[in-house]
């Protein structure tokens, strides 16, 4: 799907048709949503820019992330969108030509929908396709930012959670896990943005009027990495005192496991004693033998009991 937003009267409008492209003027935005093969090669022929391919989008090299050419500029960028239980992202293809902006994309998100909610609020900032452009990547920004709180948000209550109960579970350390892979995905779609913005920075192809506005968001994705770094930080602490509380649940159970094996040791020793087979061992062959070595067993163990107990060991 194609859509074309441009200034008519300075009143915002949008149009589908693709084949109508050629008859607009002042066009600002061309959205290529999973676009058909025949709506591509239309706006590649009508608009004179060539599209990339998915497979050179998604490639890792810079010379293939962003380039400048005939006085036009490509820049790719990694966007997120929440699926299930974790973030999942998908590249988005931004083409400056002139004053409109076009961007490729298979994967749809909330940023764009909103972009457009803010585009026809302020349609009268609208100028040109950077201003567009720059609205669409603050929006992404202020996407980003809910997001790292979000996930403030719930590092607090684990341990807020793991304070309270003092006991830790397996469900905690597996939500610290989510979190931080979630928080990294977030940091590496914020460094890549922080990339694109420094080269469209030092472009002399876009607008030097523009620039301010780009060094004010990079001072926003700036903040946004040091509160990645933050949250790192935090879940890095949640994830030692997990730790240090399994160990010390761990150190516990061997505690009491030991000393019940030492409250046993004397009456073993006794029940060794008396069990032996020889005629002189005393009170053999008494009718009261039994219980004198039981009262010993029962009393060794009691003592024991209590000095562990006087000495505050359990």
């Amino acid at each position: 799907m194609v859509r074309i937003y441009y200034r008519e009267d300075k009143i915002l409008k949008k149009e589908t048709d693709v084949r109508e492209i050629g008859s607009l003027t002042d066009i600002l935005w061309v959205d290529l949503h999973s676009p058909t093969q025949e709506e591509e090669e239309w706006i590649e022929s009508k608009c004179e820019v060539s599209i990339q391919t998915p497979q050179e989008i998604t490639e890792i090299e810079s010379s293939s992330r962003y380039f400048e050419r005939n006085g036009m500029i490509v820049a790719n960028s990694n966007f997120l969108r929440f699926e299930g239980d974790t973030f999942q992202a998908y590249p988005v293809s931004f083409i400056i030509k002139g004053p409109t902006v076009f961007t490729f994309r298979q994967g749809d998100s909330k940023t764009f929908a909103d972009t457009v909610k803010k585009m026809r609020v302020n349609s009268d900032t609208l100028l040109t396709g950077t201003d567009v452009l720059l609205l669409i990547f603050e929006t992404r920004i202020d996407s980003d930012a809910d997001s790292l709180e979000a996930i403030s948000r719930e590092i607090t209550n684990i341990s807020r959670k793991l304070a309270k109960e003092r006991k830790p579970k397996g469900d905690s350390l597996l939500q610290i896990n989510n979190l931080q892979e979630h928080t990294m995905l977030l940091r590496e779609s914020i460094i890549d943005k922080q990339r694109v913005f420094s080269a469209l920075l030092r472009s002399m192809n876009f607008p030097d009027d523009k620039k301010e506005r780009l060094r004010i968001i990079l001072k926003d994705i700036n903040s946004l990495l040091e509160y990645t770094t933050f949250n790192f930080e935090r879940l890095e602490y949640l994830q030692d005192t997990f730790t240090g509380l399994i160990n010390l649940e761990q150190n516990d159970i061997i505690k009491r496991f030991t000393l019940f094996s030492i409250i046993f040791l004397p009456p073993t020793l006794i029940a060794g004693i008396f069990g032996m087979n020889y005629k002189e061992i005393p009170t053999a062959d008494s009718e009261y033998g039994f219980y004198f070595a039981l009262f010993i067993i029962i009393g060794s163990s009691l003592g024991s009991l209590l000095f562990f107990k006087w000495k505050n060991w359990i």
